[in-house]
């Protein structure tokens, strides 16, 4: 994508009245929303989040089959979710939000047991040992979600990457996790709830192309 085109989307974002950019700074000394996000969508139907959402595709299709709930993407990068943004507006999906920002300030954004469910989708696997901090699903990370979690929420895992399957998997194993579901190859073993497959991401197609499998799993956290 060229620069301009970041520019056009980065303007419009600023003009869509369902994304959210707040500072750094505002996230983390008491975000206005932060347990007020009813107010937001003016009813008080359950949220679901998609972190790391990119163009937003999840968030838009899961919020067309759920119109009971309220679906929020969040992804530091306003670009791409710009798509999302838009086909939201053009389509009166008053269910649906985007929030520019850092992953790691979730609990900052919402107040404890705000959030019905989580979806992680794609998440790059930080495979380098140096990178593990970053992990989307290592404790810290987890420890996050929990806090922001309904008691009996989930969290759903959708990746390419055979390595943070297994990572996830060993890790809620040993820490004592609830896992409800677990797919190796979600398009080879067809018994994957259509949520799962019913919806292909920008980046979901080229893996696909290039014979990747697709992993999930569905996980409640026991801290």
């Amino acid at each position: 994508m060229g620069s301009k085109n970041k520019l056009k989307r980065f303007r419009e974002n600023e003009t869509f009245a369902n994304v959210i950019q707040p500072t750094r700074e505002e996230v983390v000394n008491d975000f206005s929303l932060k347990g007020k996000w009813n107010t937001f969508f003016k009813n008080d139907n359950p949220i679901i989040l998609e972190l790391g959402c990119g163009k937003g595709e999840y968030t838009i299709a899961l919020a067309e089959k759920n119109p009971e709930f309220n679906f929020i993407g969040i992804d530091i990068k306003g670009a791409r979710f710009w798509r999302g943004a838009k086909t939201a507006l053009e389509n009166d999906m008053n269910n649906v939000a985007f929030i520019r920002t850092q992953i790691e300030l979730v609990d900052f954004i919402f107040a404890e047991n705000e959030v019905h469910e989580i979806w992680i989708t794609f998440p790059d696997p930080q495979i380098k040992y140096k990178r593990t901090k970053h992990r989307m699903t290592n404790t810290s990370f987890l420890k996050r979600y929990h806090h922001i979690l309904k008691p009996d929420g989930v969290i759903n895992l959708k990746t390419d990457s055979e390595f943070m399957h297994g990572y996830t998997l060993g890790l809620l194993h040993g820490e004592g996790h609830e896992v409800l579901h677990a797919n190796h190859d979600v398009y080879k073993n067809h018994y994957s709830p259509e949520e799962v497959t019913g919806t292909q991401t920008f980046y979901e197609k080229q893996y696909l192309e290039k014979g990747k499998p697709i992993t999930y799993v569905k996980f409640k956290l026991n801290y």
